[in-house]
């Protein structure tokens, strides 16, 4: 419940002055994918080039995410608008501090992911769609959530028994099928260089 109680606080340093210090422009990286589509490993191959670039960044990952502030929540609907909401809020406080931030969540709702875009300011929030067909997640399996799903061990599991809104204009589109993942993060880091987020090298 919110509070009436509270002010928000400006601060001397803004995030344009954190943003030049660093140089570099913060932005938000929103993954989203079926789980095994390769949004972790594709945003860890990104998050890597980047640094090596010496850009400031951070890699928000939706299951270490719910082993701290989101450990409270489970995989409903309503747990998951909540979880996409914290993480929305969070992203937006690294975003403020001029870091590059990646975020790997399923995120099967389009009104969600539309939420995380409009707390942020225009231009901030790059929407990555990791489209791996399901039959090749289902063969990746890495954590063996499908099979469990189908056997009816887990209920509300995303492209089984919960549905997902497939990204209709995402800023970058990535096909982990058809690519390495060296390739995929290329194409990323390209788009960051293209759109002056990043400087070339």
């Amino acid at each position: 419940m919110k509070t009436e109680n509270t002010v928000w606080h400006e601060q001397h340093i803004t995030k344009k002055n954190r943003a030049k210090l660093k140089k570099q422009q913060p932005c938000l990286l929103w993954y989203t994918g079926l789980s095994g589509s390769g949004k972790s490993t594709v945003a860890n191959a990104v998050d890597a080039l980047l640094f090596e670039r010496g850009c400031h960044t951070y890699l928000l990952d939706g299951d270490n995410v719910r082993h701290g502030l989101n450990g409270d929540l489970g995989f409903s609907d309503e747990d998951r608008v909540e979880n996409i909401r914290r993480i929305s809020q969070v992203a937006k406080l690294f975003i403020d501090a001029g870091l590059i931030v990646s975020t790997a969540f399923i995120s099967p709702f389009a009104a969600d992911r539309a939420m995380a875009s409009e707390i942020l300011e225009s231009g901030e929030f790059i929407e990555v769609y990791i489209d791996t067909p399901i039959e090749i997640c289902e063969q990746r399996d890495p954590k063996g959530l499908y099979k469990k799903a189908r056997a009816g061990e887990i209920k509300d599991f995303t492209g089984i028994d919960s549905s997902y809104d497939v990204p209709t204009t995402p800023a970058i589109h990535v096909k982990t099928h058809e690519k390495s993942i060296l390739e995929c993060a290329e194409q990323i880091v390209d788009y960051l260089v293209e759109q002056k987020f990043v400087s070339s090298i």
